[in-house]
């Protein structure tokens, strides 16, 4: 699929969650739900010792053994690091969820007004695709997330769908299958994300190229969720976006790239391009313009994120 056949796509599910549309349609469904018969199938031939349950969240960390490991602690270290001071880490992360979990977790985070945090990074989307959830249910339910913690005050960083083309047990054509609608997902997400003042991360390396490349070290024991190695690239995705949705990155890199071909495009073609290209921020720039609002692209230099558990204390 081109970037602007994407881009359509990604604009229709994002209007169709932002004014009740229906869902996927009958052939994507079809589609999706073979993709969960193999993906499923995959998870049955891992071996014995391997989790048969559904799949669980990334951002709990899943399949990794220490706490410093998962993402929310390899994010808090590596803002801890540029920041130069302490951090509070706070999760409600939740094992198996799907988008219709995150008002629930939303609610949690917002529990005690006077404790809003200061941004916030949700990571979805991998268990809606398994779980054949509507792609519009699923981005109206990220929109109304990220517009209530965006109203609270929070910053908020969305690391968008990952690439489930790329388990290494899916065969073709259900792996071409995955990645459409993975990435068909990932797009409408952004969408829906930055329509209400959030940043987005493309959260294809997640179980993206170097995944596909490097299965044996980048994926964990049951072959679907990543290893410590993999969170850490994942996390290094994101770092740079929650730094700089802070004003913690440096100045001089806010500004577009052509070079690195940044620039302000339509939010939908911003979308269906990140969605392309791990690694990529969207977030909000003009408002209007003749093709809708307008977004800023950039494809933000990684920094490595230290794998210690943060000093400081964690908690709501």
């Amino acid at each position: 699929m081109t970037s602007m056949s994407r881009a359509r796509v990604a604009r229709r599910i994002a209007a169709g969650a932002a004014y009740g549309g229906g869902g996927i349609g009958l052939a994507g469904a079809a589609a999706v739900g073979l993709v969960v018969a193999e993906v499923q199938l995959a998870r049955r031939r891992v071996g014995v010792g391997t989790p048969t349950r559904v799949p669980n969240s990334t951002a709990a960390g899943q399949g990794v053994h220490r706490a410093g490991q998962t993402p929310g602690a390899l994010l808090a270290s590596g803002l801890a690091a540029v920041a130069e001071r302490p951090v509070r880490l706070g999760s409600v992360a939740q094992p198996g969820a799907c988008s219709d979990d995150l008002d629930r977790q939303v609610a949690l985070v917002l529990a005690e007004p006077d404790r809003v945090p200061d941004i916030c990074v949700i990571m979805v989307g991998a268990n809606d695709v398994t779980h054949r959830m509507p792609a519009t249910r699923s981005v109206r339910h990220l929109s109304s997330a990220v517009r209530r913690l965006r109203t609270a005050g929070a910053e908020v960083v969305v690391g968008t769908c990952p690439d489930l083309g790329t388990i290494e047990r899916v065969r073709q054509p259900l792996r071409w299958l995955a990645r459409r609608a993975s990435r068909q997902l990932a797009a409408a997400q952004t969408i829906g994300a930055v329509e209400q003042g959030g940043r987005t991360v493309s959260l294809g390396d997640l179980l993206g190229p170097e995944f596909a490349q490097n299965p044996r070290e980048l994926f964990g024991p049951d072959n679907y969720h990543p290893s410590a190695e993999g969170y850490a690239t994942a996390a290094m995705a994101v770092l740079p976006s929650v730094c700089a949705a802070l004003g913690l990155w440096p100045a001089d890199e806010e500004h577009p790239d052509a070079l690195r071909r940044e620039g302000f495009l339509p939010v939908a073609r911003a979308a269906a391009e990140a969605a392309s290209e791990a690694g990529t921020e969207v977030a909000a720039a003009m408002p209007t313009g003749p093709r809708g609002p307008w977004a800023l692209l950039k494809r933000r230099r990684r920094r490595r994120v230290s794998e210690a558990e943060p000093s400081s204390p964690s908690g709501v």
